[in-house]
């Protein structure tokens, strides 16, 4: 007959299994739950970044001698060279948080020139609501996209678009 230790190292066995598949779990919803704080990150260096570019437009404009005018390229609100003394709008050019790339898309303005800028990647933001009210054109009516919730339209950070309209 066989002694009762031999059952023990069993359980033992299958205890060390379940025990490692909840480290298994418990890794992989820490990893999504960082993954998603990260991202929130990138959103909200997004909206920070595009703010200063905003500003930067709404300087570029107001500030110009004679007509106002958008400035011809994203450089030119470096280097405003429109004046004797150069003038810099922005201290320099940001990154897009999102893509990781110094290239932007860029909002035409209708008499010429950039108005706007806003991030090329296609992906879908967490944010969808409770923006600044200079942002209130990130989010889509149900009445201008002819659906019926703003959850059917597709959504990307390319709907970000950070524009500078002078009041008329």
């Amino acid at each position: 007959m066989q002694t009762g230790s031999r059952p023990v190292a069993g359980f033992t066995y299958v205890g060390l299994l379940v025990l490692v598949a909840l480290f298994g779990l418990a890794s992989v919803g820490a990893a999504r739950i960082l993954a998603s704080t990260e991202r929130a990150e990138r959103e909200a260096e997004l909206l920070f970044i595009g703010h200063q570019f905003r500003q930067a437009f709404r300087s570029y404009v107001q500030t110009g001698p004679g007509v106002r005018q958008y400035p011809a390229t994203l450089e030119d609100l470096l280097l405003d060279k429109r004046f004797p003394a150069p003038r810099r709008h922005l201290r320099r050019l940001y990154a897009d948080p999102i893509t990781g790339k110094t290239q932007w898309g860029l909002v035409a303005a209708p008499e010429g020139g950039v108005m706007g800028v806003y991030s090329l990647s296609n992906r879908e933001p967490l944010k969808r609501a409770n923006f600044d009210p200079d942002d209130v054109d990130f989010v889509r009516t149900a009445q201008s996209a002819k659906v019926s919730t703003i959850d059917s339209v597709p959504y990307s950070y390319r709907d970000w678009q950070f524009v500078f309209r002078p009041a008329l």
